[in-house]
C-alpha cells in the first residue's frame, strides 16, 4: 500500500514528491483513518486517507463503498466550513492506486451477445392449451441452472439480513417501486399495509440466514435469453448473495402475470409452468424451506408487474388481482403453487 501511495503522489505532485509519513490515526464503526505526510516542491502537506469497513451498514460490496466515498467527494465542499475532499482512490488488483473522482456519470461496457428473450416464450404460451415439450425443457433448464448457482453458499448473517432488508426498502425494490407508481393506482395506505406486512416478514426470515447463497438478483424473463440450446443471462443486479426466493419469485411471478394478462386467471400452460418449475427446482435443490420464505420477495415482484409505468397495457382487473395475490401470500405461512386460485 505504501509503494502504491508513493506512486500515486508522484503522479499528482510530480516525481520530486516524497511520502514522509504514513500511519494509522484510528478506527471507528464505519472505517479507519490514516495520516499521509507529503513533501512536495511547494512545501509540506498533510492529508487523511479514509477507508470504509467492508461488512454491514450497507458497505458489503466494493460498489457500496465507492458510492459512499464518491458522494463525500462531491458534497464535502458544498457545506460551509466543512473539510474539503481531495480525491477518491481505487486500489486495483495489481496493487496500484487510481483516481476515480470527478465523474458526473458512470457507464458499464459489456459484451454483446446473441439470443432470444424468454419473454417471447411467455407471450407464445397464450397460443397453446398445454405446455409444449420445448417449453417444458426450458423450464427444467432454468430450474437446473438456479439450483446450481444456489448450491454455492456463504456464511454471513449480515448479508442475508441485508438482502431481506433491501428487498423491502431499497430504491429499486418494493418501497422504491411503490414510490414510482402514478397516484391513484394504489392508495398510500394500501402501499403502507403491504410494506408493513413485509417488515413483519423480516423477523420471520432472520433465523433463516443459513439460506444465504449465490443468486442472480434479477432473474426475470427479459434477462433470460436462449441462443439455440444455450442459456445466456443479462443484468445481474443488487448484489451476488441472497435468498434463493429472490430468483425464484423473479421468474415465477411472470407465469402468474402473463396468464392473468391474457386469460384473466392462471390456467393452461402458465399454470403447468408454475407447478413444473416449483416441483423440479425443489426436487433437485432439496430446498424444503423455500415455500416458507417467499412472502416479501413475491410482494416486491408483484409490485413490479402491477406497476403501470412498467406494464401500462395491463387491465385494472388484473392489476387488482395481483395486489390481492400479494396480500394473500404475505398472510400465508407457506406458499402452495397448486392453490394459486386461492391467492387470487
Amino acid at each position: 500500500m505504501r509503494h502504491a501511495l508513493e506512486a500515486y503522489l508522484g503522479e499528482v505532485f510530480g516525481q520530486d514528491a516524497r511520502l514522509t509519513e504514513f500511519r494509522r490515526l484510528g478506527a471507528g464503526v464505519h472505517g479507519t483513518g490514516f495520516l499521509v505526510g507529503v513533501e512536495t516542491p511547494g512545501g509540506k502537506r498533510s492529508y487523511v486517507l479514509k477507508n470504509l469497513s467492508s461488512e454491514g451498514l450497507g458497505h458489503d460490496y466494493p460498489s457500496d463503498r465507492a458510492a459512499v466515498l464518491l458522494l463525500a467527494f462531491h458534497e464535502y465542499g458544498n457545506l460551509p466550513l466543512h473539510v474539503k475532499a481531495v480525491d477518491v482512490l481505487s486500489l486495483q488488483e495489481n496493487g496500484s492506486l487510481r483516481s476515480i473522482s470527478g465523474g458526473k456519470e458512470y457507464f458499464l461496457l459489456m459484451e454483446k451477445v446473441e439470443g432470444i428473450s424468454y419473454l417471447r416464450d411467455l407471450v407464445e404460451m397464450k397460443e397453446h392449451t398445454r405446455l409444449t415439450a420445448e417449453g417444458e425443457k426450458k423450464i427444467r433448464v432454468l430450474a437446473q441452472y438456479l439450483s446450481g448457482i444456489h448450491a454455492v453458499k456463504k456464511d454471513s448473517k449480515s448479508l442475508y439480513w441485508r438482502k431481506v432488508r433491501d428487498t423491502i426498502g431499497h430504491g429499486e425494490c418494493l418501497m422504491g417501486v411503490f414510490d414510482s407508481y402514478p397516484e391513484g393506482v394504489l392508495s398510500f395506505q394500501e402501499m403502507a399495509e403491504i410494506e408493513k406486512r413485509c417488515v413483519d416478514w423480516r423477523a420471520r426470515l432472520k433465523p433463516f440466514h443459513q439460506r444465504l447463497c449465490q443468486i442472480h438478483g434479477d432473474f426475470h424473463p427479459g434477462n433470460i435469453w436462449f441462443h439455440g440450446k444455450d442459456l445466456v443471462l443479462l443484468d445481474r443486479s443488487r448484489g451476488p448473495w441472497g435468498d434463493p426466493a429472490d430468483d425464484v419469485t423473479a421468474l415465477t411471478i411472470n407465469f402468474i402475470f402473463f396468464s392473468l394478462k391474457y386469460r384473466k386467471t392462471v390456467t393452461g400452460p402458465y399454470r403447468e409452468a408454475l407447478n413444473l418449475f416449483f416441483d423440479h427446482y425443489i426436487g433437485i435443490s432439496g430446498d424444503g424451506d423455500l415455500l416458507s420464505c417467499l412472502g416479501p420477495f413475491f410482494a416486491f415482484r408483484g409490485a413490479v408487474v402491477a406497476n403501470p409505468n412498467f406494464y401500462p397495457d395491463l387491465g385494472q382487473e388484473q392489476r387488482t388481482m395481483i395486489f390481492r395475490f400479494v396480500r394473500n401470500v404475505l398472510a400465508a405461512d407457506r406458499f402452495d403453487p397448486r392453490k394459486i386460485e386461492e391467492y387470487l
